[in-house]
């Protein structure tokens, strides 16, 4: 446990924030257990690092830890968190919980047994707490950590944007674009951002950008599906291969019968792959209004979760209107419900 302690302290005490992701002032910091989920690569650990980097400024007793440590092959969460708080820990951060096997049952012990102990953890987008072993519903708080936005790039580029909200620029889009203009020329970054704009990873280079995306994508499939939904490695392959399919055929039309097909997997099979790449923000789905959402409903349309995604997978295959909607969809699609709509592109409610 001593050597969990340690760690904390070396990891915290080199930890350099380089910027603060918007989720962090979203964030209801008092709450006694909190969720913090997203896909691999939008920085989690990044927002975990500086919350405990903040208390640690601020004198309080915390521990950072990531659940895929070798000491937890002989030890258990609860008997660490045990051992923490009777020494006066009063601030929990555990990162990655989805590769620790009873993550849910002993975070609702600790947190029935240890009031006075904040517990805050990330997982993988991927993980549905609300399906776990133990219902956390009534006592986590759940937040979800989205990739980039473009606002948040330019800031990243040194250029400060404010916010605005959908109403603002519906009502004064005219005012906001002139104001704007007048400070930035967003065109000179938009084509960046499309191509390596969406995960933070450019801030360590942009040659080695789409590497690292491609990275995340195999990690994403090969080690965070797998650590959640315990797929055999044959079907984790068939969704690579579903992944690959949908960026070179952009843009895409639907043909579940042919995608099958295709991908080897019958239509039942395919339309669960397809909510698996989703809750991993490797796609996005979208329906009109009013269509029944589940598991075995066929989407209207498929985009990739992001261009930065279509850019590493088929990289010739560059379309400027899919482009477009990916980026609409993927800007706004956390914040409010879009559909298809019967006239124009998109129905946002």
């Amino acid at each position: 446990m001593e050597s969990l302690l340690t760690k904390s302290i070396a990891k915290i005490n080199r930890f350099k924030p380089l910027f603060e992701r918007y989720l962090f002032g979203q964030i209801n910091w008092s709450n006694q257990l909190i969720s913090v989920q997203g896909a691999r690569g939008t920085g989690k650990t990044t927002l975990l690092l500086q919350y405990a980097k903040q208390l640690q400024s601020e004198k309080k007793a915390v521990v950072y830890v990531s659940m895929d440590d070798l000491y937890f092959l002989e030890h258990d969460l609860y008997g660490f968190a045990a051992f923490f708080e009777k020494h006066g820990g009063t601030y929990l951060l555990l990162d990655e919980v989805h590769k620790y096997p009873q993550w849910s049952r002993e975070i609702k012990l600790i947190y029935d047994d240890f009031p006075d102990l904040q517990v805050v953890f990330t997982s993988s987008s991927i993980l549905e707490v609300y399906k776990s072993e133990s219902d956390l519903s009534r006592r986590s708080v759940n937040y979800m950590l989205k990739e980039l936005s473009f606002r948040e790039f330019l800031g990243l580029s040194k250029v400060d944007v404010p916010s605005y909200t959908l109403e603002e620029i519906v009502n004064n889009h005219t005012e906001i674009a002139a104001d704007l203009m007048q400070k930035i020329r967003p065109l000179k970054y938009f084509q960046d951002f499309l191509s390596h704009g969406a995960y933070p990873y450019f801030l360590e280079g942009v040659d080695s950008y789409h590497q690292k995306v491609k990275n995340t994508i195999d990690l994403i499939i090969e080690v965070d599906l797998h650590a959640v939904e315990d797929l055999d490695y044959g079907l984790l392959v068939k969704l690579k291969k579903l992944l690959l399919l949908i960026a070179q055929s952009v843009p895409f039309t639907i043909n579940i019968s042919k995608m099958s097909e295709l991908v080897g997997v019958s239509r039942n099979t395919l339309l669960h792959a397809l909510q698996l790449l989703e809750r991993a923000r490797l796609i996005q789905q979208v329906n009109k209004p009013n269509k029944g959402i589940g598991i075995l409903t066929k989407p209207e349309k498929i985009y990739l979760n992001n261009t930065n995604l279509a850019v590493t997978l088929s990289p010739k295959n560059n379309n400027v209107g899919n482009n477009r909607e990916t980026f609409f969809v993927n800007q706004l699609n956390s914040i409010y419900p879009i559909h298809l709509a019967e006239k124009g592109d998109f129905l946002v409610s």
